[in-house]
């Protein structure tokens, strides 16, 4: 995949220190992958569709527009996509009104993460009012920076969001861990020349080069972060 956007920094062999860290939010910090499903099955149980999990591996982790246009073609539901976006996110609105229960491990590494001033970035696919709502649960002064899948012309899995958080914060890809996970976010992350930390939460993601897998975010901290940079070099 290719970008217009630019990368910024240099890659020199004795600076092979972490300058950023960025994160994905649904399933990776917030446990909401569930609550989108159940948002995507109820509206198109409304308009007269039944969901299966076959969708479910399909939409998870993508952009609105991919995941609602990819519905409206397999079920064939008569609804536009500007008005199915509109009720899927009223339906995942009114789930996280009630709470957003964060993924284990998911405060501590935030917590350690401010203390020790690395530079923290939100990078989501889910649209600006969803992601200014969840900050409320995680805590809004966690983030130098927060990027949705409505700021930007292109979303995930295009490298552009994690490029633009680098280019935003002035620090080299390279030298950027991302945290995702989906193949979606993954694919993001690997494009923009992160190194990455894929955290499955519904469908399994393989190990690859460059890429770390892992149980659950109680695995990670910032000693893992920064190595995951040094064993790069």
């Amino acid at each position: 995949m290719t970008s217009s956007i630019p990368a910024v920094g240099t890659r020199t062999a004795e600076a092979a220190t972490l300058q950023a860290v960025f994160l994905d939010l649904d399933g990776t910090l917030v446990d909401t992958e569930g609550f989108w499903w159940e948002a995507e099955t109820e509206v198109f149980a409304e308009l007269g569709h039944i969901l299966d999990d076959t969708h479910r591996e399909v939409v998870v982790g993508g952009p609105m527009t991919r995941s609602a246009g990819y519905l409206i073609q397999a079920t064939g539901a008569q609804i536009g996509l500007a008005e199915l976006s509109l009720r899927l996110n009223a339906s995942f609105a009114a789930r996280i009104g009630r709470g957003v229960p964060l993924m284990p491990g998911a405060r501590r590494l935030l917590a350690e993460l401010a203390a020790h001033q690395v530079p923290t970035a939100l990078v989501s696919a889910s649209h600006r009012t969803i992601i200014d709502h969840m900050l409320q649960s995680l805590g809004r002064e966690h983030f130098r920076l927060t990027l949705a899948g409505d700021d930007l012309e292109r979303t995930k899995p295009h490298p552009d969001p994690y490029l633009t958080a680098a280019a935003r914060l002035g620090v080299d890809p390279a030298r950027c861990a991302v945290v995702e996970d989906t193949m979606t976010g993954v694919t993001a992350g690997e494009a923009a020349g992160c190194r990455v930390v894929a955290v499955p939460s519904v469908t399994p993601i393989p190990p690859a080069p460059g890429r770390t897998v892992v149980g659950s975010l109680e695995e990670v901290d910032l000693s893992f972060l920064r190595a995951l940079i040094t064993e790069s070099r």
